[in-house]
Parts: structure tokens; C-alpha cells; sequence
């Protein structure tokens, strides 16, 4: 590969990062904008939920199982067991449940965002829309970006819950825990900001899912296998993102906020 090759090739992904955080701005630029488009939001919202939550939960269950038996084991390696319940849950409520709940967010609701206004950008409804004067950014991707962003939140919070009592469960009943300890360790560690940091990274996961799911939308290829190209880059690019935010938010998070002592 050339050097000219691979310098264009640059200058298009910096391009292609400055239009989809130019959609990110317009989203947010315009929300305060009237009307808002309610039934929209509520349609797509449901519609993210119905695709999403019984998967979120399924998966929960096993993932918050893993990380206990694993914890378990290595707490009972170095002779504290008893840890095992702060442990699992601070990993499950900080890291497991917005990640899983970003990654349903992105595969399951932010595919069908990007495959039906790819499918409407192909058609050329976007452009009619524009035509009529009618901002497609207003009227349909606003709307799917903040239904993405509530559903994350509220899925966050029923991950954590089940993920949380899937670990408690595997680890009473099939490591032997004793279930006050579990309890006691996660009041004596855990305190408020970790909600509040899950909570922030499920409120950006969600925006960032709906945000490039939009944006592969309105700009496919061309054709229907352009719209199944442009579902599996937003599915990809959404997941390198949450991955790489998460490092981030995960690394000031525990520089700024002390841990709990015992």
C-alpha cells in the first residue's frame, strides 16, 4: 500500500470522525427545539425495549454467575472468601451491567435505527424530507437517540439487579458463601458514586449507540447491501467506542473518587 494510499485513507476516517461528531452536536443542539417528536420517541423507545431487555437479562444472569464463581475462587485462594460479595458486585454494577447494556443497546436497537433510516435514505425520503424543509436530524434521529439513551439507563439498572442476585445465588448455593457476609462486604465497600458512574456510562453509551447508528444510516453505500454494510460498521464502530470511553471514564472515576475503607 502506498504512502498517498494510505495518507487518503486517512484523511477520510478523520472526515468520517468529524461528521459523526458533528451529528453528535447537531442531536444535541436540537433538542431543545419544538415540537419534540414524542410519538416518535415512544415508538422507538418501545421498540428498543421489546428487542432488548428479556436478552439484557438472560445474559445478566451468567455474566454476574461468572464473576462470582471466578471472584470466589480467587478470594477463597488468598483466605478472603468472605470479600467475595463486594467484589463481584462492584464489578457487575461499575463494568458488567453498563457494558452489557451498551452492547445490547448498540446490536439489537442501534442495527434497526441504522437499517431503517438507511432503508428511508435509500428511498430518498430523507432527502424529500429535506426538500419539504423538514430537518431529518429534528424529526428522526433526536427522537432515536435519546429513546436509545433512556432505555440504556433503565436496562442498566434491571441488568444490575439480576446480575447481582445471579451472583449471589452461585455463590451461596454452588461455592458454599455464606450469604451475610455477601451482604455485609458490599455495605461495608460499595458506596454511592458507583451507581452514579454506571448510571453516566449507561446515559453515554446509550447516546454514543443512537448517535452512530444514525449517522451509518443516513450516510450508507448505496443499494440494500449498502444499508447491511452500513448495520454491521455501526455495530463494530459503536463497540470499539463504548470499549474505549469505558477505559476512560473507568480510569478518572478511580483517580477522582477515593475508595471506601473498611
Amino acid at each position: 500500500m502506498t504512502a498517498p494510499r494510505i495518507a487518503s485513507q486517512g484523511l477520510a476516517a478523520v472526515g468520517q470522525i468529524g461528521r459523526l461528531c458533528s451529528l453528535g452536536l447537531d442531536v444535541l443542539r436540537l433538542t431543545p427545539k419544538r415540537p419534540f417528536q414524542f410519538r416518535e420517541f415512544i415508538g422507538q423507545a418501545w421498540f428498543v425495549v421489546s428487542v432488548s431487555i428479556l436478552p439484557a437479562a438472560l445474559v445478566a444472569i451468567p455474566f454476574g454467575a461468572v464473576i462470582a464463581l471466578q471472584l470466589g475462587t480467587l478470594t477463597r485462594q488468598i483466605g478472603a472468601q468472605s470479600f467475595t460479595g463486594s467484589a463481584s458486585v462492584l464489578a457487575v454494577i461499575q463494568q458488567a451491567s453498563p457494558l452489557i447494556t451498551a452492547l445490547l443497546i448498540a446490536g439489537a436497537g442501534g442495527s434497526a435505527i441504522c437499517a431503517d433510516l438507511g432503508s428511508r435514505k435509500i428511498r430518498e425520503e430523507i432527502d424529500a424530507m429535506e426538500a419539504l424543509g423538514v430537518s431529518p436530524i429534528h424529526r428522526l434521529v433526536v427522537p432515536r437517540v435519546y429513546a436509545a439513551v433512556v432505555v440504556s439507563v433503565l436496562l442498566n439498572g434491571m441488568v444490575s439487579v439480576v446480575g447481582v442476585l445471579g451472583g449471589y445465588v452461585f455463590n451461596v448455593v454452588v461455592q458454599d458463601g455464606t450469604p451475610g457476609a455477601y451482604l455485609a462486604t458490599f455495605n461495608a465497600l460499595a458506596q454511592l458514586p458507583d451507581l452514579w458512574i454506571s448510571e453516566i456510562k449507561a446515559v453515554l453509551f446509550g447516546f454514543i449507540a443512537g448517535v452512530v447508528a444514525a449517522y451509518r444510516g443516513l450516510n450508507p453505500a448505496g443499494g440494500p447491501k449498502g444499508v447491511g454494510d452500513a448495520v454491521n460498521q455501526s455495530v463494530v464502530i459503536t463497540f470499539l467506542l463504548l470499549f474505549f470511553l469505558n477505559f476512560i471514564l473507568t480510569t478518572i472515576y478511580l483517580q477522582v473518587v477515593p475508595p471506601k475503607g473498611l
